[in-house]
């Protein structure tokens, strides 16, 4: 089997190969056909857990580009940092303006920001054991800064299952931290 410079392979199942463009990895079969990359699989589980905790209708939802501005303008004016890359979700104890940002600020205790970590395992155990996930640095200093206002939301797309932790708890149960760094050229 022949490969273009600048890609890897590595052995997946006998019948199938892991092909490594850059950051993508698109399985092929035996066949020939590929898969789908494991970021578009990854991006696709993310918009369904999306779609459950906004089914759930318990205050969740997901921020316009217009409300995410508004929010991080908002939570500055309280000396707090949100990286709109940082969280997915939001959840309200009340109704807000999202896109004022003066309320916003004035709102801040009625906001919990919600960053969204997704799987479609079917093997998931409801205690998160053996789950494997990515906290980016702006998520980890997002958490850091807001304390208990934070939560991961752990949603098993195959179930509608969901759990909430704080970066604390996450910690806390955490078995193995492999810090990493992701460099853009």
């Amino acid at each position: 089997m022949s490969r273009k410079a600048g890609t890897s392979l590595s052995a997946k199942t006998p019948s199938a190969v892991t092909v490594s463009r850059g950051s993508i990895d698109v399985t092929v079969e035996a066949d020939g056909t590929e898969a789908a990359p494991s970021s578009f699989l990854g991006h696709r589980t993310a918009k369904a857990a999306i779609a459950i905790l906004l089914a759930k209708g318990q205050g969740f939802h997901e921020p316009t580009r217009k409300e995410r501005d508004a929010l991080r303008i908002g939570y500055a004016m309280r000396g707090k940092v949100l990286y709109g890359a940082a969280y997915d979700m939001v959840r309200m104890t009340r109704t807000i303006d999202l896109t004022d940002a003066q309320t916003i600020a004035s709102s801040i205790e009625a906001i919990e920001i919600i960053e969204v970590k997704s799987t479609n395992r079917v093997s998931m155990k409801p205690d998160l054991k053996g789950y494997f996930f990515n906290i980016t640095a702006g998520e980890l200093l997002v958490a850091q800064s807001l304390g208990a206002a934070f939560r991961f939301a752990f949603v098993n797309t195959l179930t509608s299952e969901h759990e909430e932790l704080s970066l604390n708890q996450v910690l806390g149960r955490a078995r193995g931290l492999y810090p990493a760094w992701h460099i853009r050229f």
